[in-house]
C-alpha cells in the first residue's frame, strides 16, 4: 500500500525525521574524520582495531568489525599501499600473517576526532540493553517491510556507505 506524501501519518513523519537525523549526523562525522584524518571511517576503524590487538589476522580483524574477509581484505591492502600498515610474519606461528601500524597510520589514528568506528555504533553502546533489544525487534519490522530490501548490505561498513553518498554531492 503506497500513501500519497500529504497522506503519511505525522508519527511516520516523525520517525522519517529521526532517521534523517541519525543518517546526518553519521554523514557529518564521517566528512570529519576524513578531513582530519585524510582516510575513510572504515579504513580508520581497521587502524583502530590493529591498535588494539597488534599482529590481528584479516579473519579476526573483520569479524571484530563486522564485514566480509574479502571486504577487509581490500581495506587492508589500501592502507598497506599508503604506508598505513604493514603486514609481518606473527611471532609464534610464521604461517600466519598479521597487520601492525606503520608510521602514517600512527599519524591518522592521532588525528582521529572521535570513535573510528563512528558515533552510532558507540551511541548503541550506551543504549541500556532493554531499550536496545526493542529498537533490535522494531527495526527488524521496519525492514521485514521494506521493498527491494538487500541483507548483503549489512556487511558494508556506514562510513562506506555514506562516503558513497557524499561523492554524489561533488
Amino acid at each position: 500500500m503506497t500513501l500519497p506524501v500529504n497522506k503519511v501519518p505525522t508519527l511516520a513523519l516523525e520517525v522519517l525525521q529521526q532517521f534523517r537525523v541519525i543518517y546526518g549526523s553519521m554523514r557529518q562525522y564521517f566528512r570529519e574524520m576524513e578531513e582530519s584524518c585524510g582516510l575513510t571511517g572504515s579504513q580508520m576503524w581497521v587502524l583502530q582495531e590493529v591498535q588494539r590487538s597488534p599482529e590481528i589476522g584479516v579473519s579476526e580483524l573483520a569479524a571484530r568489525i563486522g564485514i566480509h574477509q574479502s571486504t577487509c581484505s581490500q581495506i587492508v591492502d589500501k592502507l598497506v599501499g599508503r604506508g598505513c600498515l604493514t603486514k609481518k610474519r606473527h611471532h609464534a606461528d610464521q604461517r600466519r600473517v598479521g597487520l601492525c601500524l606503520a608510521g602514517k597510520g600512527l599519524k591518522a589514528i592521532a588525528a582521529l576526532p572521535g570513535p573510528a568506528e563512528g558515533i552510532l555504533p558507540e551511541a548503541l553502546a550506551l543504549i541500556p540493553d532493554v531499550a536496545l533489544k526493542t529498537l533490535n525487534i522494531n527495526l527488524s519490522e521496519l525492514i521485514r517491510q521494506l521493498p527491494g530490501k538487500d541483507d548483503a548490505f549489512a556487511g558494508t561498513p556506514l562510513a562506506d556507505m555514506v562516503q558513497l553518498q557524499s561523492g554524489l554531492d561533488s
